[in-house]
């Protein structure tokens, strides 16, 4: 019977990795975390706007998003959102590779919490995460069927980048 020798794992290369990923696991050291119901439409818009334009700014910054009932949808990301991103000629390597429900961890790790409609997310966080319901921001912009989606993205687009400019001054 042969003695099988261990295998050496095999090196990385650093071309093989994609220069704005190796930007941020070399040089990110802040979080922002987008909070919304599902993580499919509203905070998965935010977080993908918010990595595209603080890669190009090389930012220390970085979102994630989670949602607070993300079983209340079904499906890895909304068409609304990737239409929008498609528009504005965003990756969708900016947003994470699926829907998550937010955790006390993501709350504690993040230096900046927002949560996307204060009307619907403010009594989710009271009820799931009391501790932390007053301690987060809230922008106001209403999910489908209360806000429509040509108003929806824009003013999300819009905060986010008002955001990214607040953190790159």
């Amino acid at each position: 019977m042969p003695i099988l020798q261990p295998r050496r794992p095999a090196r990385a290369s650093r071309r093989l990795i994609h220069p704005a990923f190796l930007y941020f696991i070399t040089h990110v050291t802040s979080l922002v975390l987008f909070v919304c119901t599902g993580n499919y439409y509203r905070s998965r818009f935010a977080e993908a706007v918010f990595n595209h334009y603080a890669e190009l700014k090389r930012l220390n910054w970085k979102a994630v998003s989670r949602g607070l009932a993300i079983h209340w949808v079904e499906g890895y990301l909304s068409p609304f959102t990737i239409d929008a991103l498609a528009v504005r000629k965003i990756e969708l390597r900016h947003t994470g590779p699926a829907r998550v429900q937010l955790t006390e961890h993501d709350l504690e790790t993040a230096q900046r919490r927002i949560a996307l409609d204060r009307d619907e997310h403010h009594s989710m966080m009271q009820i799931q995460f009391p501790q932390w319901a007053d301690r987060i921001e809230y922008w106001s912009v209403a999910d489908l069927g209360f806000q429509a989606v040509e108003l929806a993205l824009p003013e999300i687009e819009s905060k986010v980048l008002s955001l990214i400019e607040e953190l790159g001054a």
